[in-house]
């Protein structure tokens, strides 16, 4: 474990004005406190008596609705509230943006504000400080993301191989052949994750694998818009969906084309957000316990704080079956859906 020794001598500057720096003192200038806080990080040290002061956590939020209830992230982070706080902790929920990442390091980030952990949440691949967590020796828990080789950080999510197989299982099952994919691009570790589950499912099942039964976009009603009557066209019968806003959104457009759902078309999504059950007709989806993800959360942060090198933890991914899924269409016999 480094000391405040190892950052001075380091650095060639005195004991005091290491431990002003590390204890916002005003008396430094910002341009010194910046350069001991990055020299501790990178060194490993941990400020144990700021620690024992205040028991604080952060859950660190990008790209998710958070605030908002009946939100996906709205219920993971009661989920991680609801285990947290009656064990002393003090959480601060934080939404970031690439341009504070790229501005401030994760590790004086969190030294500054004396966090002892983290819990993130809504990160793509793209933002910057994924690179930092393959490296970082803080406790960090990743949700819907993951890092190979570094026992400081491990990874929490819904087992997205399980939920596809039984979707397909269940598609299969009403006859249907030809399944294709309507996903958000694959910037993301999670939609990576799906996509291959997707692909994993079909051949499992003896299915056709076809890039023509596959659209990725990232806008979603332009990304309903072009590929529901592409994959038709193609001869598809059913398609699954990233998430659930995504199949949603493929309902509606399927209304604007006068195409049924599930007589035409069944669709399938992933999450099953409260939506879901009030989308016309209610979606067939893959769920996710939203709370049981936040506590999952905790969980998987305890154990990294007690030297536990945890890797991932997959929750269970249950089919849930609506109204959206039905029979094989009459019309896929003639290969086409007639009115394309």
């Amino acid at each position: 474990m480094a000391t405040i020794n190892d950052i001075a001598a380091k650095l060639g500057v005195s004991k005091s004005t290491v431990s002003k720096a590390l204890n916002n003192a005003t008396d430094i200038s910002e341009e010194m406190r910046k350069r001991i806080l990055e020299t501790a990080v990178e060194l490993g040290y941990v400020n144990r008596r700021l620690q024992k002061k205040e028991k604080k956590l952060c859950i660190l939020v990008a790209n998710m609705d958070y605030d908002t209830p009946n939100q996906f992230g709205y219920d993971i982070v009661i989920g991680f509230k609801q285990m947290a706080e009656p064990e002393g902790w003090t959480i601060d929920t934080i939404p970031l943006t690439k341009e504070f990442q790229r501005l401030t390091p994760y590790g004086v980030f969190m030294m500054e504000h004396g966090y002892q952990a983290a819990f993130v949440m809504g990160f793509s691949l793209l933002d910057p400080w994924i690179e930092e967590f393959r490296t970082t020796r803080i406790p960090t828990v990743l949700y819907d993301n993951y890092v190979k080789d570094n026992p400081h950080v491990a990874s929490i999510g819904c087992d997205s191989q399980e939920g596809f197989n039984l979707a397909v299982r269940h598609l299969v099952k009403l006859g249907h052949k030809k399944i294709g994919l309507i996903s958000g691009p694959l910037d993301s570790y999670i939609l990576k994750a799906r996509y291959n589950a997707y692909l994993n499912a079909l051949n499992k099942y003896g299915l056709e694998i076809n890039e023509n039964y596959i659209g990725l976009g990232y806008y979603v009603a332009e990304s309903t818009k072009t590929y529901i009557p592409k994959l038709l066209k193609e001869g598809v019968t059913a398609i699954l969906f990233s998430h659930d806003i995504r199949a949603i959104s493929a309902i509606t457009e399927c209304i604007d084309r006068d195409i049924n759902v599930p007589n035409d078309l069944s669709i399938i999504g992933f999450d099953d957000l409260p939506i879901a059950t009030q989308a016309d007709p209610p979606l067939t989806t893959i769920r996710q316990d939203r709370i049981a993800l936040g506590k999952c959360g905790y969980y998987a942060m305890t154990c990294l704080l007690n030297q536990v090198p945890i890797g991932s933890i997959l929750l269970r991914a249950p089919l849930i079956v609506r109204e959206s899924t039905g029979p094989v269409p009459a019309w896929s016999d003639n290969g086409t859906f007639p009115s394309l």
